[in-house]
């Protein structure tokens, strides 16, 4: 690939990549229909009425009905106790046609991320979050990988972006994006990769560096241009509300990154909304179907 001229860029267009996606998950839930095959099903809890996880949710369950999955949608009220959502969970992990598995975070304070991540079984485990998938991403033969990093990995290899002997830095360690997506990086893309966070002293330091540049901290406008480097890769993962009376419907969606100045100097750059967000959910659909053949080829 040859590196884009410095005053063009391309948008990785995520809604479009989602879009390819779900049109090879229901090619291929046609041909095991076909065969007789299980159909993929996966499995929501929701606790609570947190707004947001009710859309991610619905967000959820419509990609299910687009690519012609089966799904259960399961909600209880945030007073559910810990002990109650893990028998509920039991439940889920001992019904053999449930092949996909997801607790929609966040979770009531009252209720331990941890133990009820641990308590979803590993090959159900279609965010990826559990102890074994994690660790599973050092292995040859990874199980299900987390789904965001997931996404910006299939984002690279859709555009064709080498990721080989590159030297990548990404912005944030979080088990939920940071940290998995980093091993991802150096086991599969065999990059070279920086982990900076809150407490790297002189982040611009490590960011001029980047030939890819990957923002997951929440923070809007981390990442400016005098950060980026000519004609770097820069993939934004953060996605912060942001409200204010000057925007149309009260609020609306900031990355990381200061898109407008930073764009211009990059070769590759992920806008917010419509770049990582949309890949999301496509992983959690590969994921599903990947558990459903790993369990019924």
């Amino acid at each position: 690939m040859t590196s884009a001229p410095q005053d063009t860029f391309t948008i990785i267009d995520g809604r479009k990549i989602s879009t390819d996606i779900k049109a090879e998950i229901i090619q291929k839930v046609i041909e095991r229909k076909a065969l007789n095959k299980k159909v993929p099903h996966l499995a929501i809890i929701l606790v609570g009425d947190d707004g947001a996880s009710q859309t991610y949710v619905d967000f959820k369950v419509k990609a299910c009905k687009e690519v012609g999955f089966h799904y259960t949608m399961m909600r209880f009220a945030d007073t559910i106790s810990e002990d109650k959502l893990m028998k509920h969970i039991d439940q889920v992990n001992r019904d053999e046609d449930v092949d996909g598995f997801i607790v929609q975070l966040p979770l009531p304070p009252n209720i331990s991320v941890e133990r009820i991540t641990e308590k979803i079984r590993p090959d159900k485990d279609v965010d990826g979050f559990t102890n074994r998938n994690f660790g599973s991403i050092v292995s040859k033969n990874p199980l299900l990988l987390p789904a965001t990093p997931f996404g910006v990995v299939e984002l690279l290899k859709r555009y064709n972006i080498p990721t080989e002997g590159k030297n990548v830095v990404v912005v944030g360690a979080s088990r939920l994006v940071g940290a998995p997506l980093s091993m991802m990086l150096v086991e599969e893309g065999k990059a070279t990769v920086t982990i900076c966070h809150k407490y790297t002293k002189d982040l611009k330091m490590y960011t001029l560096h980047a030939d890819i540049l990957v923002a997951a901290v929440g923070k809007p406008g981390l990442i400016t241009a005098d950060m980026v480097k000519q004609g770097a890769v820069v993939i934004d993962v953060g996605t912060t509300r942001v409200e204010g009376a000057q925007y149309k419907n009260g609020y609306t969606l900031k990355g990381d990154v200061e898109f407008k100045e930073v764009a211009p100097k990059t070769s590759f750059i992920t806008p917010v909304p419509g770049g990582v967000g949309p890949m999301t959910i496509a992983s959690l659909l590969l994921n599903t179907l990947r558990a459903t053949e790993l369990r019924n080829p």
